[in-house]
C-alpha cells in the first residue's frame, strides 16, 4: 500500500466524533516516555555491565526531564476517557480494557523469561543480567498503577483530584518533616497518580477545567519545592540521589504532573485544528494502535542495538557503552537514536499483533458520549 492510500485508509477509518487531540496527547506522553529512555539511560561496557545515568555527570540535562518525563499526561488521558465513558457492564468493560494493557506484557514476559534465561551462557555475570533485566522490566510498574486506577474507575472517577493531592502533601510532610519511615511514601505510588487521573476524568466528563491557572500554579508550585524545599530538579531517578521525585511520587512531581495536565487541556483545541490534517492525524493514528508494543519494546531496541553493536565492533562504542560523562557522549547517542528506532520498528512487526484483541461480537460494553 502506497503512503497516500494509508493516508486516505485511516481517515477514512476514523470515525467524524472521535476526539483526534486525545490520541495525539497519548502519543506525546509515549514518545516522550521512549526518548527520555534512551537518552538518559545508559549500558556502560568496562570491565562490567552496569546501567548508568547522564543525568550524574551532565546535571545541565536536567531541564530534558521537564520536557520527557511524561507519566502524567498519560495518566490524564487515561482518566479523560474513562470519564467520557458510560460503563454498562463493568466486568466485560474492564477485561476489554485490561487485555489492552497484558496481552502485550504477556509476550514480553514470554520472550524475556527466555533471554534470561540464556543470558548466563553468553558470559555475563549475575549483575549484568539484573542490570539488562531491570532496564526491561521496569517501565512496567507504571502499567500495574494504570491497571489498578482503571479497575477503580466506578470509585474515583467522581473524585475531585484535591483530594489525593492532599494525601500526598500529608505523606510527604510525614516522611520529610516529621521523620516518618520512608516506606510511607509508598502511598503516593497511588494519590499521586491518581491527581492527573482524576483530573481527566473531571474534564471527560464535561467540568470546566481551565488549563491556565494548572499550568501557572503547578509550575510556579514545583520551582518552589525544587528551589526551597529541597525536591530534586530532576523529573527522574538520578542513580546515586538520595531522593528521587519519582520511587514513589513525592509532591514535586505530582504538582509538576499539574502543569503538564494544564499544557494538555491548552493544547487540546490547536491539536484538533491541526490534525485535521489526514496525514499528520495518519501518524498519530497508527502510534495509537501500538502504543503499547511501542512502550514494552523500546527498551528491548536499545538493548538490542547495544549488544549487536559489541559483538560486531569488538569494543565500546561512544555514546552506546562508554560512560555517559560529557557532552562528547550525548552527541554521539544523540546520533544512536534513528537506529534505536529502526529496532523497535522491527519489534513493532514482531509483536504488534499482541496488541490487537479478539472482536467480540456478543453485547456492547461501552457507550461513549464522545467517541
Amino acid at each position: 500500500m502506497s503512503m497516500h492510500a494509508l493516508v486516505a485508509a485511516v481517515e477514512a477509518r476514523t470515525p467524524p466524533e472521535r476526539d483526534r487531540a486525545v490520541d495525539a496527547l497519548r502519543g506525546l506522553a509515549i514518545a516522550g516516555v521512549v526518548l527520555g529512555h534512551w537518552l538518559v539511560t545508559a549500558v556502560v561496557v568496562d570491565g562490567g555491565v552496569f546501567g548508568a545515568s547522564p543525568l550524574q555527570r551532565l546535571p545541565a540535562l536536567t531541564p530534558v526531564t521537564w520536557l520527557l518525563q511524561t507519566l502524567a499526561v498519560f495518566f490524564f488521558v487515561g482518566g479523560l476517557l474513562a470519564g467520557r465513558s458510560s460503563i454498562q457492564v463493568y466486568r466485560t468493560w474492564l477485561r476489554t480494557r485490561l487485555s489492552r494493557l497484558f496481552r502485550p506484557v504477556a509476550a514480553l514476559l514470554a520472550v524475556w523469561s527466555l533471554v534470561a534465561a540464556l543470558l548466563p551462557t553468553s558470559g555475563l555475570d549475575d549483575h549484568a543480567v539484573h542490570t539488562v533485566v531491570r532496564l526491561v522490566l521496569s517501565p512496567l510498574w507504571f502499567l500495574l498503577v494504570f491497571a489498578a486506577l482503571t479497575a477503580a474507575t466506578p470509585l474515583v472517577w467522581r473524585l475531585h483530584p484535591g483530594w489525593p493531592l492532599l494525601v500526598v502533601a500529608l505523606v510527604d510532610a510525614g516522611r520529610f518533616v516529621l521523620g516518618l519511615p520512608g516506606w510511607v511514601g509508598w502511598v503516593n505510588l497511588a494519590a499521586g497518580w491518581l491527581v492527573p487521573y482524576c483530573l481527566g476524568a473531571r474534564v471527560g466528563a464535561g467540568a470546566a477545567v481551565s488549563g491556565w491557572p494548572l499550568l501557572v500554579l503547578g509550575g510556579l508550585a514545583t520551582v518552589g519545592l525544587v528551589h526551597w524545599g529541597g525536591y530534586p530538579a530532576s523529573m527522574v531517578g538520578v542513580p546515586g540521589d538520595g531522593l528521587s521525585n519519582l520511587n514513589p511520587p513525592t509532591l514535586a512531581a505530582v504538582t509538576f504532573g499539574l502543569a503538564q495536565c494544564g499544557a494538555a487541556i491548552l493544547l487540546l483545541g490547536p491539536l484538533r485544528r491541526v490534525l485535521r490534517r489526514p496525514a499528520l492525524w495518519a501518524a498519530v493514528a497508527l502510534l495509537n494502535l501500538s502504543a503499547m508494543t511501542v512502550f514494552l519494546w523500546h527498551q528491548t531496541a536499545m538493548l538490542a542495538v547495544t549488544g549487536a553493536g559489541h559483538l560486531l565492533a569488538g569494543r565500546a562504542l561512544p555514546g552506546l557503552h562508554t560512560p555517559p560523562d560529557g557532552v562528547a557522549w550525548l552527541a554521539a547517542r544523540v546520533a544512536w537514536l534513528p537506529v534505536f528506532g529502526m529496532a523497535l520498528l522491527g519489534c513493532w512487526a514482531l509483536f504488534r499483533r499482541y496488541e490487537r484483541a479478539p472482536v467480540r461480537e456478543d453485547r456492547p460494553v461501552l457507550a461513549s458520549s464522545r467517541g
